[in-house]
């Protein structure tokens, strides 16, 4: 498998004004708020789950990284003004030229678990500054999340076994970019997509398809495995004989023989893209061994998502590749956040709506865990009030922790140790909470009110 040299950094570039990545009705209520003076009130809204995708025990925070550098760009220079001022008067095109989110922001650490109720974000500001990022917030956090969420699961069940992102063809292409950075998060290997490398300094992994293959179709030789030997050669030739060979155009057999008569027994890798791919692994691996080829991986790809990783557990496998699952969320394609106004000048608020509850005012969380580091359950409190008194046989972690001041990013955003976050939040579940199976989130989160007439 060809790759990227891996730690890289992201090339920077001058962002692209992120402005208008919202919805009208956001800039409709801040003029309507400028008009009646409420506009400067100050806010804090927060960004939580309900509750989790069916069947999820969990979730992984991702997104933050790319929300707060959207942050940076969100500026309404004369071509964003030009589109909006057929529906905006000019007190609030004014407001817009010179807007500049001063507030802060708190919230989950990126590759953090979180629960139904867990406060992921929390931005404070003025109505005005707040109120125009929803859409933003949410579209960044709903798809990362879901896809790290789902990636979570398939390195999960891999137990240890590398992981390749291999979607981007499967997506938009600019949800391609951000589905390799969160699955890479949340502890993939890499990712096949350039972008995503050159964007966020995701490992690129990647060798060839079957139409590699198939060009050397009716050239030297009469038959598919002359065609195959050709193919195989010019890879080998081009990328040395750790690349990772295609076997299974043809005959997967005939292919196994034909890839290490090519590139010999230090042949990097084989790999199988269709049919019983647990019952080929084992006939594949037992031919590379008579072949002498014992050090060759196997890479499995095709529709893959992690139910059928689990079912390859107990196989000769060596590398996942997987594709339409993991940039869809594996049958979860949001991760179900919304992003509510919580606190108005110090005084709680909150919606009732039936089945669309929210919980007012400003707050905070820590997570208890037992001496193990099996964690039990999750406590969100009023920001202004301390975490509980922890019971004496467990021990509790603060979980928000501050992302932005005046504007300005103070927060470690960097994917080496939200990756470590992710291995290590895998490790303190309960062993329930790793399961497949339908079932309730791994812990219960417990959010404590605020104090009645605060203000």
């Amino acid at each position: 498998m060809t790759t990227s040299p891996p730690g890289k950094p992201p090339r920077q570039e001058r962002a692209a004004s992120t402005a208008l990545l919202t919805d009208k009705y956001e800039l409709t209520m801040l003029a309507a708020a400028l008009r009646d003076g409420t506009a400067h009130r100050r806010c804090s809204f927060e960004v939580f789950a309900r509750r989790l995708p069916d069947g999820r025990r969990y979730g992984i925070t991702a997104g933050t990284g790319r929300f707060v550098e959207a942050l940076q760009a969100f500026r309404f220079d004369d071509a964003e003004l030009g589109m909006l001022d057929s529906f905006l008067e000019p007190a609030t095109l004014e407001y817009l030229a010179g807007y500049r989110f001063a507030g802060d922001i708190d919230g989950y650490p990126e590759g953090e678990l979180y629960f139904p109720g867990s406060p992921v974000l929390s931005v404070h500001g003025t109505f005005a500054e707040c109120v125009v990022l929803e859409t933003m917030v949410l579209s960044i956090f709903n798809y990362d999340a879901a896809v790290a969420s789902a990636a979570a699961r398939m390195v999960s069940v891999a137990a240890g076994r590398p992981l390749i992102e291999m979607g981007s063809r499967r997506a938009h292409e600019q949800a391609a970019v951000a589905a390799a950075r969160a699955a890479y998060l949340a502890g993939f290997a890499g990712s096949s997509n350039l972008e995503a490398e050159r964007r966020h300094g995701v490992p690129a992994l990647g060798t060839s398809a079957h139409a590699f293959t198939l060009l050397h179709t009716a050239g030297a030789g009469t038959t598919p495995s002359d065609w195959e030997k050709a193919a195989f050669g010019a890879q080998v030739d081009a990328l040395g004989a750790d690349t990772t060979l295609l076997v299974d155009t043809y005959d997967i057999t005939a292919g196994v023989a034909n890839a290490v008569e090519v590139a010999g027994p230090r042949l990097g890798a084989v790999r199988i893209d269709s049919g019983d791919l647990g019952v080929l692994a084992r006939q594949v691996r037992e031919q590379l061994d008579a072949l002498g080829a014992t050090g060759t991986k196997i890479v499995v790809s095709g529709d893959l998502d992690e139910f059928a990783i689990a079912a390859l557990r107990a196989e000769p496998v060596d590398l996942y590749g997987v594709g339409t699952s993991v940039v869809t969320g594996s049958g979860a394609p949001t991760a179900g956040m919304v992003y509510k106004l919580v606190e108005v000048d110090g005084i709680p608020v909150e919606k009732r709506s039936s089945h669309k509850e929210s919980h007012g005012g400003r707050k905070r969380a820590v997570r208890w865990a037992k001496a193990s580091g099996t964690i039990v359950e999750e406590v969100v409190h009023p920001a202004d009030r301390p975490a509980p008194d922890v019971p004496a046989d467990l021990a509790a972690r603060p979980l928000t922790v501050p992302l932005v001041r005046d504007g300005k990013p103070v927060a470690d955003l960097g994917l080496h140790s939200a990756r470590a976050r992710v291995r290590d939040g895998l490790l303190s579940l309960p062993w329930d909470g790793l399961k497949l199976s339908r079932g309730d989130a791994a812990i219960r989160t417990r959010i404590i009110a605020p104090t009645p007439g605060r203000s």
